[in-house]
């Protein structure tokens, strides 16, 4: 019974350190999301720069693996170079290695007090309403756990039948590839080579007083086995990606392998003198294996830095490029399913792609226009295949916002999600019109109708109009630029307005007999879309402050807002008045709550359009 009791404490104590690390990974990633979102946008072709991404990337999200399946989606979307992806995973190697040093202060009989940060985590969790104070919290509280978990293996392997059998296995285990054989498969099956460092950290250390599970020369081998095992969730996460996606993989794999070869090389031949040496650098167990660790990955960085391009032209041959593909059959630009692994990276990730779609749109938009007032139809067939395009990104991006939302998400990124879903209807529905401008300048080119020369000028005016708008809409959208919806709202007004002069001007064109009504049928059709064309573009600047897009609950949080910090202001100035006595001090705030901002507050009551 204390033998199936400590198999389970064992197996309970790898469970929970596991927990543990990921609540400490969720915790670190949702803290920094946007230190993430800007590392990740100074990529450079320098490869120190990129080493440097990689290791805080990795100490950020806490995993080599999730790092490297991130650069492969990066790879994969294309937003990457091969010479990029490299340096970066080098980095990631070495910022892993942090989690193993982490893990080897269990040695220095301190984990009760390491342990003890799980309640304290909790306790932030629980009683402060805070989000960020939540995040901290939830990393502290893995920090806590993985302890917890390391206390429950130590545990385990104090039972004098388990550590004798396990000491007795590995005194017959001690062929140096078997044993990297070992820490692979291992590592494989956790998917963390993290894990798998723990449990041979665990088992270096003195048992009862005695000897270690597994003697320093063995432990060595098997972590150069956890290397190559975590080169395995990459590898898994390449399939079905682009070429250089693999290739991304396969660089990882020949990164730990080329390393691994040269340590079990030197380790087999100066066995004694690693051993002393890794010796010297502490006098704790736990503490060599994980310094050990580190020395690996920071050694095979050094050596291979100079040979990053040698690195992607062999993964290049050992993945042939494959012919035959559609280069333009409709694709996803930015996102991939990778990145849902690290929330805040796709989430600035499907910004980037709702960003592009509305691009396009514009685009397309500018050629049906010019079709409409020149009569050229060259690139309709473009318009069109755009068109489906767009089309293929609305649905792509609307199902991966589904995916996203069940991720551990901030409360501000969820608002924001939320948003993107209206977001990309609002500019799916301009490429639809851009799309029936071109078929309006058919049908006017096949029957031989054309608008009059005043007619054009005032299409084209207010096209011209349209698309500042557009342009405005998307700054606001893209800099949450909340100061600017007001000055919007007027232009969305001045649209409006220039809709029904242009219309009542075209009536009297055919009061006059200056056009016909096969024409006016399709003028109508043109000012009418320009305006909803306006409307849609008004939904997506004020997103930002309403999920919905609406225009009146979007200004009604804004008046709200100053309001609040209107009243704020003003108590703030009271309680400088109590404590500072002066003849007559005026107001601090100079403003009464409802004087906040006169015409945010008259554009607050406006019906939606």
């Amino acid at each position: 019974m204390e033998i199936i009791a400590s198999v389970l404490s064992l197996i309970a104590g790898i469970g929970v350190l596991m927990i543990g690390m990921k609540m400490l990974s969720e915790g670190l990633e949702r803290s920094a999301g946007k230190g993430m979102r800007k590392l990740f946008g100074k990529i450079s072709n320098n490869r120190f720069a990129g080493i440097g991404v990689g290791a805080v990337a990795t100490v950020l999200v806490n995993s080599s693996a999730a790092t490297t399946v991130m650069v492969i989606g990066f790879v994969n979307a294309g937003l990457m170079t091969l010479f990029q992806a490299t340096s970066i995973i080098m980095g990631a190697n070495i910022g892993t290695t942090l989690t193993g040093v982490i893990i080897a202060l269990s040695g220095f009989n301190i984990s009760s007090y390491f342990a003890l940060l799980a309640f304290v985590g909790v306790i932030l969790m629980m009683f402060f309403k805070n989000d960020t104070v939540k995040k901290i919290g939830s990393a502290i509280a893995g920090l806590g756990l993985m302890f917890v978990g390391l206390s429950l293996m130590s545990g385990a392997f104090k039972n004098e039948a388990i550590a004798a059998a396990l000491q007795n296995l590995f005194k017959v285990v001690s062929f140096p590839l078997l044993l990297i054989l070992i820490g692979m498969v291992c590592t494989a099956l956790f998917q963390s080579s993290a894990a798998m460092t723990a449990l041979v950290v665990t088992m270096a250390a003195p048992v009862n007083g005695g000897a270690p599970i597994i003697p320093m020369e063995s432990a060595l081998f098997v972590i150069l086995g956890t290397n190559i095992g975590t080169c395995v969730t990459a590898m898994l996460a390449s399939l079905g990606a682009s070429t250089n996606a693999k290739r991304t993989a396969v660089i990882h794999l020949l990164f730990n392998v080329i390393g691994t070869t040269l340590f079990t090389i030197v380790i087999w031949v100066f066995k004694d003198g690693m051993v002393w040496l890794i010796g010297k650098m502490s006098s704790n167990a736990q503490m060599q294996v994980a310094l050990f660790h580190v020395l690996f990955n920071v050694i095979t960085t050094l050596v291979l830095v100079p040979f990053i391009k040698p690195l992607t032209m062999l993964a290049s041959r050992l993945v042939r490029e494959k012919h035959g593909g559609k280069d333009d059959a409709p694709r996803m630009y930015y996102i991939d399913d990778r990145f849902l692994q690290t929330p805040p990276i796709a989430v600035a990730q499907v910004k980037r792609e709702v960003d592009n779609m509305a691009e396009m749109a514009k685009t397309n938009l500018k050629r049906a226009m010019r079709a409409v007032l020149t009569r050229d139809l060259s690139e309709r067939e473009v318009v069109e295949k755009d068109e489906e395009r767009i089309n293929f990104i609305n649905k792509g991006v609307t199902k991966y916002l589904i995916k996203l939302s069940s991720q551990s998400l901030t409360r501000t990124d969820e608002k924001f999600i939320g948003s993107l879903h209206h977001v990309v209807g609002d500019i799916e529905r301009i490429a639809d019109h851009a799309k029936n401008f071109t078929e309006d300048a058919q049908a006017m080119k096949e029957n031989d109708r054309v608008f009059t020369q005043s007619a054009l000028d005032e299409l084209e005016d207010m096209y011209d109009k349209v698309m500042a708008m557009f342009d405005e809409a998307m700054y606001i959208f893209q800099n949450n630029a909340v100061d600017r919806l007001n000055s919007f709202a007027a232009r969305e007004d001045e649209v409006d307005m220039t809709r029904r002069l242009l219309d009542n001007n075209h009536i009297a064109r055919l009061n006059e007999g200056g056009c016909n009504v096969e024409s006016g049928t399709h003028f109508y059709s043109i000012t009418s879309a320009l305006e909803r064309i306006a409307d849609h573009l008004t939904n997506i600047a004020f997103s930002i402050k309403s999920p919905s897009g609406s225009q009146r609950e979007a200004m009604e949080k804004i008046a709200d807002e100053q309001k609040r910090r209107s009243r704020e202001r003003k108590h703030s100035g009271q309680s400088l008045q109590s404590t500072v006595p002066t003849e007559e001090t005026p107001d601090a705030s100079g403003l009464d709550d409802e004087n906040a901002d006169p015409s945010i507050a008259t554009a607050a009551v406006k019906e939606d359009r």
